[in-house]
C-alpha cells in the first residue's frame, strides 16, 4: 500500500538539474522504498555526482545509487541496447544496478525501425533516438511492450502489484525532459512525445491523493535544445552558456539560452501543483553580471542577486497558491 509519493517535475525545457535533486532526496535514509522514472526514454540525461564520481544516467533511476528499488515506469520507452550499456557502465563503476533495477511490464520498446525513422527528422530537432515513433506506435496500438521481450523477463515487474500489496511503500517519482516540452502544454510541435507533468507520475499506478510533495525544478534562466529559434541576440547568452556549461548531457548539443520568464514559471507551478520550488544556477547569472528576467512581457533588471530573489519569490508566492516555499540554489544544486 502507498503511504505517500513525492514527484520531481522539470518546469522548463529540461536540463534544470532535477537529476541532482532526485539524487539528493534519495540519499535521505529510509525516506523512500522506491524510485520510479515516470516518462521519456534514453534521450534524456541526468548528471549526478555520487561518492565524488560523475555519472550520467539516461533511463536508470537514481535510487540504484543508494540500494533503493528502482523502476522504469510504464510511461517510458526503452532502447534495450542502450539500457544494457548503461547498466554495465554503472556496474563497472561500483553501482549495484542489477539487484535494484526493474521495468514495468507495460513499458514500450524502441526498435531499430523507430530509430531509423527518427533519424530523418529535420524539422523538430529531436535527439533521433526513436522516441517519437515508438510513442506513436504505442498509441497506434501496435507497439512492443517489455513483457513481449524474453530477454527482459528477469527485470519485469507489475507496478500495480508492487504498490498495492500488503506492505507500505513510499515513492519518489523522477521525470525526464520538462513541462515546456510536454506534448500538450509545450510549444507544439516543438515538444517531446511524452507527458512531462505530475499527471504522468500518477499514471504509474498511484492515486492522486497519495501525492505529498511536488518538487518543481527550474533554472534562473531558460535553455532549450531543438530546431526552433529560442535564443535572443544579446551576446551575454554566450557567456551564460559557457559559465553554465549548457551542453546536452546525452547528445552534447549546444543549448540555446534566454532569460527566465516568470509568467511561464507561474503557469507551470499552478498546473503541476508545485509545493516546493527550487530555482537552480542563480550563481551563473551573478557571475555573468546580468540578473534579468521577464514578467508580464517586460524584461526587468534586478541589479543584485538579493533583489532578484525577492522579486521572483514575491511573484511566485502571490500567484501560486500551492507553493509553500521557494529555494534558490547555486551550483551544484544544494536542496
Amino acid at each position: 500500500m502507498i503511504s505517500y509519493a513525492d514527484v520531481i517535475v522539470d518546469l522548463q525545457a529540461g536540463d534544470t538539474g532535477k537529476g541532482k535533486v532526485a539524487h539528493a532526496l534519495a540519499k535521505e535514509p529510509k525516506r523512500y522504498t522506491h524510485v520510479v522514472r515516470y516518462n521519456g526514454g534514453g534521450n534524456a540525461g541526468h548528471t549526478v555526482y555520487h561518492n565524488d564520481n560523475k555519472f550520467v544516467t539516461h533511463l536508470v533511476p537514481v535510487g540504484v545509487f543508494y540500494g533503493i528499488k528502482s523502476i522504469i515506469g510504464l510511461g517510458c520507452v526503452i532502447n534495450i541496447e542502450k539500457l544494457v550499456k548503461e547498466i554495465n557502465e554503472l556496474q563497472e563503476n561500483g553501482v549495484n544496478v542489477k539487484d535494484y533495477l526493474f521495468i514495468d511490464e507495460r513499458a514500450h520498446i524502441i526498435t531499430d525501425s523507430h530509430i531509423e525513422e527518427d533519424s530523418k527528422d529535420t524539422t523538430i530537432g529531436t535527439t533521433k533516438t526513436g522516441n517519437g515513433p515508438c510513442y506513436r506506435d504505442k498509441y497506434y496500438r501496435k507497439g512492443t511492450r517489455a513483457k513481449d521481450v524474453p530477454f527482459l523477463y528477469p527485470m519485469l515487474i507489475d507496478i500495480y502489484k508492487e504498490f498495492h500489496g500488503k506492505e507500505w511503500c513510499t515513492i519518489l517519482f523522477e521525470g525526464a525532459q520538462g513541462f515546456e516540452l510536454d506534448i500538450d502544454w509545450g510549444d507544439y510541435p516543438y515538444v517531446t512525445s511524452s507527458h512531462c507533468t505530475v499527471g504522468s507520475a500518477v499514471l504509474n499506478g498511484v492515486p492522486p491523493q497519495s501525492i505529498k510533495n511536488v518538487y518543481g525544478i527550474a533554472k534562473a534562466y531558460r535553455t532549450y535544445v531543438g530546431a526552433k529559434q529560442f535564443e535572443g541576440d544579446d551576446p551575454i547568452f554566450e557567456t551564460i552558456r559557457e559559465l553554465g556549461q549548457e551542453y546536452g548531457a546525452t547528445t552534447g548539443r549546444k543549448r540555446q539560452v534566454d532569460w527566465l520568464d516568470v509568467n511561464d514559471l507561474i503557469r507551470a507551478c499552478n498546473i503541476n501543483g508545485v509545493t516546493e520550488l527550487i530555482i537552480n544556477k542563480l550563481d551563473i547569472l551573478e557571475d555573468a553580471g546580468s540578473l534579468k528576467f521577464y514578467y508580464n512581457g517586460e524584461l526587468r533588471n534586478a541589479h543584485d542577486i538579493k533583489y532578484f530573489q525577492e522579486l521572483v519569490e514575491m511573484y511566485i508566492l502571490n500567484e501560486c497558491p500551492s507553493v509553500m516555499g521557494v529555494k534558490f540554489s547555486v551550483t551544484p544544486y544544494a536542496i
